[in-house]
């Protein structure tokens, strides 16, 4: 809810610090006193068009900061999360607007920069307006199938509809990725096909370039490698005195003294034994890889070829050599689809279908739960008009089926609050068929039935007693009042039986700014008991305020029993 509004340089407010409570207040005071300039100021820091005229005159700027505290889980903090805007640490919003007198605007919130645009969704989901001349909330048509939906309970047959659409729409997008690639596929059929013959003549296996890079090495250094092979086994067995002659003689005269020895030359004989073999080893792996030297000239010439027919096909297609095994599987799958004549698109389109009429169902199910739910609204609601002078009035929840391309999550319905104020008219949208008055009376009644839906917990009512009185004035307040028992309610008005309803009640005048000068500035006074009978007497006699009158005052602000 609205916590306090502090406003600087508003037209004839010059400082304004106001504390709002819970429940029903209410502002009064006589017309001009400046009552509209509190909602003007307020609605800056909702985020309504700047108009620089609303400077005060002599002031260089206007601020206006409200704050709020939304309840836990409010969308108001969805939106700050959304913009990575932390909440104050009591989890308080405060929405800030500053106006030039050259009309420069600025916006933050929780003191950090912000658009208008973004003080405006939170305005629209923090506080909802009606008066004679501006009305937001309820006559978004946006606004009417959640409200309906949840004065209902319809959270089950909603959640159901969703998850139906969420399937469906997993299996369309599914069949149609589907369609897409069948359709490419038989575009370039004939490319694919010259692409598999190139592929399967040339027979790509993974890791073959390392292999055939590795062996054209070999052989453009064959005679070189060949040399220095041929010349290493020289060195190592090309004479009687070779190493393993060596390895074999010291070994021998060693074995012939080794008894003497106390075993001091076991671990010498048993080095000299592996190295001997180890020695043979190495011979026998030299002379295996000299002779897997490939001097051929025209055994290196094939390997190129291939090596370099491999790497130009992987450039045709885009891949690594490596890969190019993929590509031909990839293509071969991409013909099969093609020659099985589409059948796996076949069953992707059964199972759209299905799930479409999965949603269907789900939707026809919420469509009629709605459908119910509608008559028993407009039932409720039409016992609100009477009292509120609005009994030739005609309330109508409409639904339509959507067209199937507008069909979504939240079903099939087209939902639209209707009224027709007068009879023998057809119902029309609200703001296009009701007066200044009707339309915050109306709006009067659906906050009263819809009290516990929506997500703005503060609701402001400007003039909305305009044009009655006595006991329709009285069903009005009786009515303000329930509100203000469940969200808090504030009320301009200029009528003394909605002002005594009020649980807290500030009366708007106009004072001298200061002493010799000739300036006003607007006041907000809070009234105690005493100052408020009187300012309802004030209201009850006009010009001059009468014994009779105080009486009737005390008596509207007598508790109802």
């Amino acid at each position: 809810m609205l916590v306090s509004l502090s406003i600087r340089d508003v037209v004839l407010i010059d400082r304004l610090d106001l504390e709002v409570p819970a429940g029903l207040a209410v502002f009064t005071g006589e017309t001009g006193a400046g009552k509209s300039i509190l909602l003007d100021s307020l609605s800056l820091a909702l985020g309504a068009r700047a108009d620089s005229s609303l400077v005060r005159p002599g002031a260089e700027r206007l601020t206006v900061a409200a704050r709020f505290e939304p309840p836990p889980g409010h969308a108001a903090l969805a939106l700050l999360a959304e913009h990575d805007i932390e909440p104050e640490e009591d989890g308080a919003l405060i929405l800030r607007r500053t106006l030039s007198a050259e009309g420069r605007s600025k916006a933050t919130v929780n003191d950090q920069p912000a658009s208008v645009g973004l003080l405006r969704q939170l305005g629209d989901c923090l506080v909802e307006i009606h008066g004679q001349f501006e009305s937001h909330g309820l006559l978004d048509p946006r606004t009417h199938r959640p409200l309906l939906d949840s004065f209902a309970g319809l959270a089950q047959p909603l959640a159901a509809t969703r998850a139906a659409h969420a399937g469906w729409r997993t299996a369309a997008k599914a069949r149609a990725a589907a369609e897409a690639e069948l359709k490419a596929a038989r575009a370039e059929e004939d490319t694919l096909r010259h692409h598999l013959a190139e592929l399967e003549a040339l027979a790509p296996a993974p890791g073959e370039e390392g292999t055939l890079a590795e062996a054209r090495t070999r052989m453009m250094h064959g005679e070189r490698l060949l040399e220095g092979m041929n010349a290493a086994l020289a060195a190592l067995k090309g004479s009687d005195d070779g190493p393993e002659t060596a390895l074999a003689t010291a070994t021998r005269h060693l074995e012939r003294v080794a008894p003497q020895a106390a075993g001091r030359l076991d671990g010498v004989i048993g080095g000299l034994e592996r190295a001997s073999v180890e020695l043979a080893e190495a011979l026998a792996a030299l002379e295996a890889a000299a002779a897997d030297i490939d001097l051929d000239p025209s055994h290196l010439e094939s390997v190129e070829e291939r090596l370099f027919a491999l790497r130009a096909l992987a450039r045709k297609h885009h891949v690594e050599v490596d890969d190019l095994a993929d590509r031909l599987a990839d293509i071969r799958r991409r013909l099969d689809a093609l020659e099985d004549g589409g059948a796996d698109l076949a069953r992707l389109a059964k199972a759209e279908q299905a799930a479409r009429q999965d949603y269907v169902a789900a939707a026809r199910a919420l469509s009629k739960a709605r459908t119910q739910a509608a008559a028993n609204l407009d039932r409720r609601i039409a016992t609100e008009l009477p009292p509120l002078k609005l009994d030739k009035a005609r309330f109508r929840t409409a639904l339509t089926e959507l067209p199937e391309a507008e069909w979504s999550a939240e079903g099939v319905d087209g939902i639209a609050f209707e009224v027709a104020t007068n009879p023998g008219r057809d119902p029309g949208p609200l703001n296009k068929v009701a007066s200044g008055g009707e339309l915050a009376r109306l709006m009067l009644a659906l906050k009263v039935v819809l009290a516990a839906d929506g997500t703005a917990p503060t609701l402001i009512f400007d003039e909305v007693d305009s044009g009655i009185g006595g006991a329709t004035a009285a069903a009005v307040g009786e009515r303000l009042a329930r509100l203000g028992e469940t969200l808090q309610v504030l009320v301009v008005t200029h009528s003394p039986q909605v002002a005594a309803k009020g649980a807290h009640h500030w009366r708007v005048a106009k004072r001298p700014a200061a002493k010799g000068k000739a300036e006003l500035t607007t006041v907000v006074e809070p009234l105690d008991a005493a100052a408020r009978a009187e300012e309802v007497a004030r209201m009850l006699a006009a010009d001059t305020v009468t014994e009779e009158a105080r009486a009737a005052a005390r008596r509207l602000l007598e508790p109802t029993r």
